[in-house]
């Protein structure tokens, strides 16, 4: 069997292979822009990216999804996630503050958890408070104490206006009252993540209790007088054993957590003690915390001391303060905070500065001595 011969070059399959593929077209000139075009399109080294600058524009025009206002832009917050605005005093509750780290907007944010009540078990809120217990009669030993507030007020009520003495609280007389009282703190202090305490703490890593010397205040600090101390180490004595003060935290969607009085109390009545972590200012310049309270100004700035509720504290940190900027807010203060010299230390006390009655809030200026913490937005 033979083979089949190759096609010769001038066969038509050939031809037509040929025909199909068109001759390369010559390149085109490319065209390079003259320097006088590079400079008139290119940017400034400072200027920001295209987007940043498309940001800019939208902060520019920024306004708050409340209250539909540009205005106090140093109050607006712009939400990390969706960009938009709200004002510092628009929000609930009030923030006091800009805050340094991520913020989202309420419709952002993961849903709050509701408050969950602490039990009314007294077993719950004697471990919580750790509440000392007494080897004899307690029930004597209560009335013994309650015996001697009396007659320790009824001693300062006759030198009141001349001397001018802190009185000892009175607390509630109803058991289960009490009990609601305390069972309403342990839930704002649940709620807020801080342990209880009703001293100074002197933490690891913060300022040591060495650094306390209110001999170091940059003017001086008053000395509590002997009758004042033996009043506080009273409230004290009976705090331990449970019998606290005539107070009750509820929560308000405008200010959050707030404490209101749950019966009269007398002007110069001593209301609490401002407990928490002692720790230098320098160390917290850039702290979020809001409830942040002087303990000792000394002429060097690095020495200087605040008392930070944010981990531990106890009632103090939810007594509101006012807004001192404005006439209205100072006609609300029922409480003034004062700074002693206790032993060589300093202590920061809230003492009653008029008559309060049943179910008052309670109001404090917040930096009554420096007037340095921005209580613009408070009510």
């Amino acid at each position: 069997m033979g083979r089949r011969a190759p096609s010769s070059p001038s066969s038509p399959e050939l031809r037509r292979k040929r025909t199909a593929a068109p001759p390369p077209e010559p390149p085109t000139p490319r065209r390079f822009c003259s320097m006088a075009d590079v400079m008139r399109r290119s940017r400034p080294v400072h200027a920001p990216p295209p987007v940043a600058r498309a940001r800019e524009a939208i902060y520019d025009t920024l306004l708050c999804d409340t209250c539909g206002s540009g205005d106090r832009d140093d109050d607006l917050l712009i939400c990390d996630r969706c960009d938009r605005g709200r004002h510092t005093f628009c929000l609930r509750p009030i923030a006091a503050k800009v805050p340094i780290g991520p913020w989202f907007c309420p419709d952002c944010a993961p849903p709050a958890k509701p408050v969950k009540r602490f039990p009314m078990k007294q077993t719950k809120i004697v471990d919580f408070f750790r509440i000392q217990k007494d080897d004899q009669d307690h029930v004597l030993a209560k009335c013994r104490l309650s015996q001697d507030v009396r007659r320790r007020r009824k001693s300062s009520l006759v030198m009141h206006k001349k001397r001018r003495r802190i009185l000892p609280f009175i607390p509630t007389e109803d058991g289960a009252r009490r009990l609601e009282q305390m069972a309403s703190l342990a839930t704002a202090l649940t709620s807020s993540k801080t342990e209880f305490s009703n001293e100074l703490t002197y933490m690891p890593n913060m300022a040591p209790r060495s650094s306390n010397q209110a001999r170091l205040e940059e003017g001086g600090m008053q000395v509590l007088p002997k009758e004042d101390k033996e009043t506080i180490e009273l409230c004290r004595t009976m705090q331990q054993r449970g019998e606290c003060p005539p107070l009750l935290v509820v929560f308000d969607s405008r200010e959050g957590f707030t404490v209101q009085a749950d019966a009269d109390i007398k002007d110069l009545t001593f209301i609490a003690e401002y407990a928490g972590d002692v720790d230098y200012l320098e160390n917290r310049a850039n702290d979020d915390c809001d409830c942040i309270m002087t303990l000792l100004l000394t002429a060097d700035p690095s020495h200087r001391l605040v008392i930070c509720p944010d981990k531990r504290g106890n009632i103090s940190r939810f007594i509101s303060g006012i807004n001192n900027h404005t006439l209205d807010g100072k006609k609300k203060q029922n409480v003034k905070c004062v700074r002693y010299d206790i032993d060589g230390e300093s202590h920061v006390l809230l003492v009653a500065c008029r008559d309060i009655a049943c179910g008052e809030k309670l109001y404090y200026d917040y930096n009554g001595y420096e007037h340095a913490y921005p209580t613009h937005h408070f009510l």
